[in-house]
């Protein structure tokens, strides 16, 4: 490990987050680094550290204490070191392990786009975990907010995130439509059009089934009930549908004792209530209009019906399946009206790259918006908070945003290093804050009777309820 980071040493009365056996070991002292942000977040990152040390203090008195460490990436960068995206700060990141960053600008002509792109590839920061939750006294556009309580584990790497693509009218579109039309479609009624851009949308096995353990693994950490795999395999079946087919396979093989698929509840709890059913019937009752489906189809479902009674009648029935985690799947049209109108069904999501990208924001928007939305990247021995906003540059250095994003990812953070006192500490202070009507803003025009404060002034008051 480096001493040096862009020029800058690490701190003298701080250790280094390690990672042995799947585990995080977090000295009393861990170097964090810290990526302050542009625009806006020059103002939401010093309200926020301010929050941070407080909670940390106030929780541990004085035994612990985050030695927080600046790297540098976005317009501070390029003005210092003539580069969006120092070198150092990436190895920073990934020789201290866990880090927080604010919002970065997208230059014009490309550069800090590549910011999340190169951490994801070198740190393999493969699931992006979304938690969305309402915090009472939060403006809502809906009526029953408090109802909505969900964690997205969102595949990170894959999908049309991969950035494979070619420009319509380019060398390398033609020769992929024409190898596409002249070979894999060849007699068939399907076609690309010749002025196409083209893409390509990898979903692999790997992929997928790292991301759906991770999720399955949060439920069961902290006491969730449901993973549902969400997917639009009723379109693309072997991206999408091979999704919702190895999360499937990821539940039932490596999470036997802990899980029951939703079929799978369906065939032991009809088992339970009605005794004495042919194999025959079950499959009738999982699959109504069976009859009138082909000999192999009703073959099929008699035979999972069967599979599922042998194998897991006895340690799953008798009601233990209720005890279980309960995976099961949606389309992904279906779940943005599901997380409205049955939010409380859902717990834990996870979904493959695009899907997980739009969902998280129109869950975000029923709890109070993205200025309020907490955010991670998580790998193996790796992770990266951040606010979940933009930099808002009209706004920078004026002291009216609200650092609710941020703050809520550094309670990510908090929990995510074990430290748990520090992290309740600021939620209930921020919530009490917001009970009180003392917000920016965002929150001012819409509560009647509010306060407005600017982003220090709130982060002051989170600090006082504590």
């Amino acid at each position: 490990m480096q001493s040096t980071y862009n020029g800058q040493d690490l701190p003298k009365n701080g250790q280094p987050i390690e990672y042995s056996a799947g585990q995080f070991l977090v000295p009393d002292h861990p170097i964090i680094p810290f990526i302050e942000g542009d625009g806006t977040g020059r103002d939401i990152w010093k309200a926020s550290q301010r929050v941070f040390d407080a909670a940390v203090e106030k929780a541990y008195g004085g035994r612990r204490a985050i030695r927080w460490f600046e790297v540098f990436a976005g317009e501070k960068a390029f003005r210092q070191f003539n580069t969006w995206l120092p070198d150092d700060t990436v190895s920073a990141a990934r020789d201290l392990r866990v880090s927080i960053k604010g919002p970065l600008t997208t230059p014009v002509g490309g550069g800090i786009r590549s910011l999340n792109v190169a951490l994801r590839q070198i740190l393999d920061l493969y699931a992006c975990v979304r938690p969305v939750k309402y915090y009472q006294g939060v403006p809502s556009p809906v009526k029953h907010p408090e109802k909505l309580n969900i964690v997205i584990f969102r595949e990170n790497t894959e999908d049309v995130y991969a950035g494979i693509e070619f420009k319509q009218g380019s060398e390398d579109a033609a020769r992929l439509i024409g190898f596409l039309n002249d070979d894999l479609l060849k007699g068939g009624k399907k076609k690309i059009r010749a002025d196409s851009g083209v893409g390509i949308k990898p979903i692999s096995i790997f992929g997928t089934k790292r991301l759906v353990r991770s999720a399955i693994r949060h439920a069961l950490e902290t006491g969730r009930k449901t993973v549902t795999l969400v997917h639009k395999g009723n379109i693309q079946k072997f991206t999408e549908g091979a999704f919702r087919e190895w999360g499937y396979e990821v539940a039932t093989q490596e999470f036997r004792d802990q899980t029951v698929t939703e079929r799978e509840s369906w065939i032991l709890g009809n088992a339970e209530s009605k005794p004495g059913l042919t194999i025959e019937e079950h499959a009738a009752l999982i699959e109504p209009g069976m009859e009138f489906g082909s000999p192999s189809f009703k073959a099929s479902v008699c035979e999972e019906v069967k599979g599922v009674l042998d194998t897991i009648g006895k340690s799953h029935g008798n009601g233990a399946w209720k005890s279980k985690i309960l995976v099961n799947d949606r389309i992904a049209d279906s779940i943005f009206q599901q997380i409205i109108i049955r939010p409380e069904d859902y717990s834990v999501l996870a979904t493959s790259n695009l899907n997980g990208d739009y969902i998280s924001d129109a869950a975000a928007a029923q709890v109070g918006g993205l200025g309020i939305a907490p955010g991670a990247n998580i790998g193996d021995g790796y992770a990266v908070f951040e606010a979940t906003h933009g930099t808002a540059p009209k706004y920078a250095d004026k002291d009216v945003i609200n650092p609710g994003s941020l703050i809520l990812s550094g309670v990510m953070l908090l929990e995510f290093i074990g430290w748990k006192e520090a992290a309740r500490l600021i939620e209930t202070a921020m919530e009490t804050t917001i009970v009180q009507k003392f917000v920016t803003y965002d929150f001012e025009r819409q509560l009647p009777g509010a306060t407005k404060v600017g982003t220090s002034e709130f982060a002051t008051r989170i600090i006082g309820n504590m």
